[in-house]
């Protein structure tokens, strides 16, 4: 029985968990909006973006469909179109560099540094001669802040002020993380978040929003969001999209803003018992100081090749693993032909080959935690 037990598969993340500790609250929130019957733009679409606002500092706040929608309309916001270039790193999900693309703009890819995966900012300056080497006008960066953690946003800022560009913060993998003190999304800079159901602050489909203290932008992007609409609603006055926030998504992710914070907190306590138990392993993310992650992955670098190795080794005694990412955006098929800044991206193309993240999520107890533990330790030294 205890072998049985001990065989049983870990959960990669455990929304089931969450769900029992919700209890009944979320099904009376949908329950609601069923009875009250306002599915688009109903009360808590009004409500969450007050909330959201609140918790991160920002003045202005625009759901919208998703996190992929949030980049878009924000490039739509600002006029992005052919012949201009957006910066962005290549080691990350392709949602960054698609988003560029589809305005009919360049992403131009560059490297991230070895120890945080965030974006490299002498790479970030080398990209704009790559840029206009190519005869691409830059006109903005894409940060991203992978895996939970905040990028060096301070660092990326001072080239974008010196350049006269906009920074957009792709913060998908990271709402509810600090820097220096501060919640992403209350900086000053654009952010846009993902409400994907695996992300720390999930919905149960898919949602996003975008974070600014321009009222002049919100009121751009509240009208990209609804077709381009005007004072009149059949006098489009822009292009636009289709992409509201679902009201029932909007009430389920009120009741799950009401846990978010514990829920950050057992992240990082987590973490930290990962850190222990394989800092003399393999690689451990690090956190930069004074920041902190709410730890969207827990990825590792292993220290010698065979990934596929590990991965079946820890799959046989019930651990889930996942590849983030095994190809960098700019060795995909429908991103090779973008620009790639000069000197390449070695850190990016290193960290495809060996990089894999483990069970992380706030319902991971010790006991399950140290199976994990136990299991990379086996297959490391195997």
């Amino acid at each position: 029985m205890n072998r049985q037990l001990r065989s049983e598969p870990i959960p990669f993340i455990d929304l089931g968990a969450q769900r029992r500790r919700l209890g009944s609250a979320v099904d009376e929130a949908v329950g609601r909006v069923l009875n009250h019957g306002l599915f688009i733009n109903g009360p808590e679409v009004i409500e969450l973006e007050q909330k959201l606002a609140a918790f991160t500092g920002a003045k202005h706040v625009v759901s919208c469909a998703s996190g992929t929608d949030a980049l878009i309309m924000v490039l739509m916001a600002k006029g992005i179109g052919p012949g201009d270039a957006i910066l962005c790193p290549s080691f990350t999900f392709c949602a960054t560099g698609e988003s560029v693309a589809l305005t009919g703009a360049s992403p131009v890819f560059v490297d991230v540094d070895p120890i945080t995966f965030n974006m490299d900012t002498a790479s970030l300056k080398r990209g704009l001669v790559t840029a206009r080497n190519a005869g691409l006008k830059p006109k903005g960066i894409i940060v991203v802040d992978l895996f939970g953690q905040a990028a060096d946003h301070d660092a990326v800022a001072a080239v974008a002020e010196a350049e006269g560009l906009f920074v957009l913060d792709d913060a998908a993998q990271s709402f509810g993380a600090t820097y220096k003190g501060r919640r992403l999304g209350g900086i000053g800079n654009i952010m846009t978040t993902s409400f994907f159901p695996a992300k720390p602050l999930g919905c149960y489909g898919d949602g996003g929003a975008i974070f600014t203290d321009d009222a002049a932008l919100a009121d751009i992007l509240r009208s990209i969001r609804v077709h381009g609409q005007g004072s009149d609603k059949y006098d489009n006055v822009r292009l636009g999209l289709t992409a509201r926030l679902d009201t029932i998504q909007a009430a389920v992710l009120l009741q799950k803003l009401t846990i978010f914070e514990d829920e950050i907190v057992a992240r990082n306590e987590v973490a930290e018992r990962y850190a222990h138990g394989l800092g003399n392993v393999v690689t451990v993310p690090r956190v930069v100081d004074g920041n902190t992650s709410v730890w969207a992955q827990y990825t590792i670098r292993l220290p010698r090749g065979d990934r596929d190795g590990f991965a079946a080794a820890l799959k046989a005694r019930g651990i889930p693993t996942m590849v983030y990412y095994p190809k960098a955006m700019h060795q995909q098929t429908a991103y090779r032909h973008y620009p790639v800044v000069d000197g390449g991206l070695p850190v990016s193309e290193a960290l495809s080959k060996d990089v894999i993240s483990l069970p992380m999520h706030p319902y991971l107890d010790e006991a399950n935690q140290a199976r994990v533990i136990a299991a990379v330790q086996e297959a490391v030294s195997a």
